[in-house]
């Protein structure tokens, strides 16, 4: 059976180069890099070199501005919890779009809970923000302003640049969520006119258990983890020394590949709709259309009169990987606060599939996944007492048009 991967936005495989550059870092250098002794020194270097290819990855201006932490989550937790504390005297006010993900929109709970206030810009039906409603949810009481590069289930591409010049107006913090996008697009922490910025470097082909912050030496920020004073005083802990390399070394690839990475997926995205749409009727792309405001990697359907997480069991069993809704929702079974804000239909969202694309997946694979699909969905639909009623003319298609027509 053939097994093809298409639910890159959860993971990416670590690549060669990057295990290899990791593997003494478990042994033979094992020292700790607050050490002052040879093995600590080597360790202490380890981190800069990490910290110097992240810093050219984001265009940031010194590789001073990389904090390293154990994940994507937690970079994102200390951005708004780190700067809702240094900022608390100032204002109690933050502005985020109703799509963040959840590691933000959380925190921001967390902070409500303890007499913060948050407006949350809603998205139009792509699941863009518009940066006029950025600037109208602005109070003089606001701190912070949370908006991701890209969606992650839908690949809408956000105005950063026009939300970070309104922020630098305004005299604003504004942290960017780049998890969907590091080692996918270019990221240019100045041109964004980002304060603090997150990714994850297990969605770039490097390793789980470490996270990166880029921060703008302007921005304040105040640790939320205590202990020792590793990372200029803000990530207390002993760094992975491992992962940050592996890391880092992911991330140089990922630039020099960058170019390449978009033209094979954006190739193998408009196949893979295109075949979908050609072959099964009655689903819909959800997001923007093809092309430069969507991620390349990204297809995300709604597929009427069946429940997404048959079709991705079912999948699965025929050696196709894929997702329905973010990985941090998939075992509640419930539909993602994302289509909820778009304004999806319950029905259509009930049958949510994400496909996410990857530097190694091939036309065969997609050729393969179609298939596969193609009769899943059929089998799932001789099943279900919905599309026999439609069938009959009982019921109406809440798909009234595709992308593209």
């Amino acid at each position: 059976m053939r097994q093809v991967f298409l639910d890159h936005q959860s993971a990416t495989p670590v690549l060669p180069e990057v295990l290899t550059a990791m593997l003494p870092w478990f042994s033979a250098e094992f020292g700790a890099p607050a050490s002052f002794h040879r093995r600590g020194l080597a360790a202490r270097r380890a981190l800069e070199l990490a910290r110097g290819q992240f810093a050219q990855f984001l265009n940031a201006p010194s590789p001073e501005d990389i904090i390293f932490t154990s994940g994507g989550t937690e970079a994102a937790n200390l951005a708004v919890l780190g700067t809702a504390y240094a900022q608390e005297k100032r204002g109690r006010h933050i502005v985020a779009s109703a799509t963040e993900h959840l590691s933000v929109l959380r925190t921001i709970a967390f902070l409500e809970g303890r007499g913060w206030t948050c407006t949350r810009v809603g998205v139009d039906r792509r699941g863009w923000v518009d940066p006029a409603a950025v600037r109208a949810a602005l109070t003089a009481d606001t701190v912070l302003i949370c908006v991701h590069h890209a969606n992650h289930e839908l690949g809408a591409v956000q105005p950063i640049s026009e939300i970070g010049q309104l922020a630098q107006d305004r005299g604003l913090t504004f942290f960017v969520d780049a998890t969907a996008t590091g080692g996918w697009l270019p990221i240019d922490v100045q041109a964004m006119g980002a304060s603090l910025l997150s990714l994850s470097p297990h969605r770039l082909y490097g390793p789980k258990g470490v996270g990166v912050l880029y921060r703008h030496r302007q921005a304040r920020l105040v640790a939320v983890q205590h202990g020792g004073s590793q990372e200029g005083g803000r990530r207390a802990g002993t760094e992975n020394v491992p992962a940050i390399v592996g890391a880092g070394q992911a991330a140089q690839l990922a630039l020099g590949e960058l170019p390449e990475r978009g033209r094979l997926t954006a190739a193998l995205q408009a196949r893979l709709w295109a075949g979908i749409g050609a072959q099964i009727p009655h689903v819909q792309l959800l997001g923007p259309d093809l092309g430069p405001a969507r991620l390349s990697t990204n297809v995300n359907l709604a597929i009427e009169f069946v429940e997404g997480e048959g079709l991705v069991l079912r999948l699965d069993l025929q050696g196709v990987a894929a997702a329905t809704g973010p990985a941090c929702l998939s075992r509640a079974l419930k539909v993602s606060h994302v289509l909820q804000a778009i304004g999806l239909d319950h029905g259509l969202a009930q049958g949510n599939l994400v496909f996410s694309l990857g530097r190694d997946n091939t036309e065969a694979d997609i050729d393969y996944t179609i298939a596969v699909l193609t009769e899943t969905v059929g089998r799932l639909r001789s099943l279900s007492p919905l599309w026999e009623e439609f069938q009959r003319g009982t019921l109406v298609s809440a798909i009234t048009s595709r992308a593209g027509e």
